[in-house]
């Protein structure tokens, strides 16, 4: 027989946002009743998330900090014309990691593993089973809405993680390796050091499309890693997806394709970066004002994160002219060309690019002197409401 269950707060979708929304009402509300729902077996999928130490403040730290699995005190790029070592630390989380951290966090019988959702209102959830949860608040993290509200290019990617037969000579992540030969867009290579014969290598391109051909990426990453002069023992996991990059797009419209009046978070509420597609940092932010939250109710959700959103979206204008420089102003073979000006620059510029706090100062150094492709053409390429 179908159940009804009730509780405070009901978070759909176990993936980034929704775990670490989990993990930061916990810690901060111990006394409020969550559920967690994940039409997987387990939280956070197959992935690896990596930051730069700037992307999360000092005051939010505590969430991330249990969850880091790798940290590195500086990181290099290198380019055709242009190599670079930046001391900004970087780290990376496994989505084994906070899987693990959720599953000892939660109470028995917070987490909803293997529940598929029908549909999700601002104070209930329907499953696929008959069972219905009645909620304070709901808050969708089911990924993606209708990203046809969106202008988007795509940052699309194949990640391999090798155990080798000797150890690597790495000892540090390249973030960037460009010197590859430029296919389908701008194309780089992401490598990071786990351990003396753990290395992952990641195959990245700044496409006009989202679709990944797997055996060509794998050849690819192979011929990289033998030009290397790795030995590869074996295949550990592999991993691959395609992030959205935003040039443009009616927000409005795309939050309400996500759920009219139900709060959300991660891409569900456009909340990532719009020239790099990442989330995690947003991820964070939202986690800590949810938990920070006075009122848990439907309506006080709703209206906490679409004004959050809807302010980020609006303070991103920038970054989405960016991205429009990328696609729409520079043709895909000479792409690679913005990144290299752009790590010429400033170290604190580039850590404040990337936690999305660039100053006016930043942005005007960034468009400033000769881009190597018309920023007028980007511009214009930008097609969007203000709102």
């Amino acid at each position: 027989m179908p159940s009804t269950l009730s509780c405070d707060v009901a978070i759909v979708g176990g993936g980034l946002a929704g775990g670490l929304l989990a993990l930061a009402l916990r810690k901060k509300r111990p006394d409020c009743d969550v559920r967690l729902v994940e039409a997987s077996g387990r939280i956070g999928g197959n992935h690896i998330w990596s930051f730069f130490a700037d992307d999360v403040s000092a005051q939010d730290r505590w969430l991330v900090a249990p969850l880091v699995s790798y940290g590195w005190t500086g990181y290099d790029v290198a380019f055709p014309a242009h190599g670079r070592r930046l001391k900004t630390p970087y780290y990376s989380i496994e989505s084994e990691r906070l899987d693990q951290l959720v599953r000892e966090t939660l109470p028995e019988g917070a987490l909803m593993l293997k529940r598929k959702v029908l549909g999700a209102s601002a104070k209930a959830v329907v499953l696929a089973d008959g069972d219905r949860i009645e909620a304070g608040g709901v808050i969708d993290c089911r990924g993606a809405a209708d990203l046809s509200q969106l202008e988007l290019g795509w940052q699309k990617f194949l990640g391999r993680e090798f155990r080798l037969d000797e150890p690597h000579d790495l000892k540090r992540p390249i973030v960037m390796d460009a010197t590859v030969e430029q296919i389908d867009g701008y194309r780089f290579v992401y490598t990071l050091p786990f351990a003396a014969t753990r290395v992952f290598v990641e195959d990245t391109y700044y496409s006009d499309r989202p679709e990944i051909d797997a055996d060509a990426l794998r050849g690819r990453i192979d011929a990289y890693v033998a030009a290397r002069g790795w030995q590869v023992e074996r295949v550990a996991r592999e991993e691959g997806g395609a992030l959205p990059v935003a040039m443009g797009g009616d927000f409005e419209e795309y939050w309400r394709s996500g759920g009219n009046r139900v709060a959300k978070a991660g891409i569900r509420a456009g909340l990532f970066h719009p020239m790099t597609g990442y989330s995690l940092p947003d991820a964070v932010r939202t986690a800590v004002l949810v938990a920070n939250a006075p009122d848990l109710s439907g309506a006080a959700l709703h209206e906490l994160l679409h004004g959050h959103a809807r302010k980020t979206w609006k303070k991103r204008r920038f970054y989405r002219m960016l991205a429009a420089m990328l696609f729409r102003a520079a043709e895909p073979g000479e792409r690679y060309r913005i990144l290299e000006r752009f790590y010429r620059l400033d170290a604190g510029l580039i850590a404040r690019f990337y936690a999305g706090h660039s100053t006016a100062t930043d942005r005007l150094r960034v468009l400033s002197g000769k881009p190597p492709v018309p920023i007028g053409k980007a511009v214009a390429a930008i097609r969007e409401k203000r709102t």
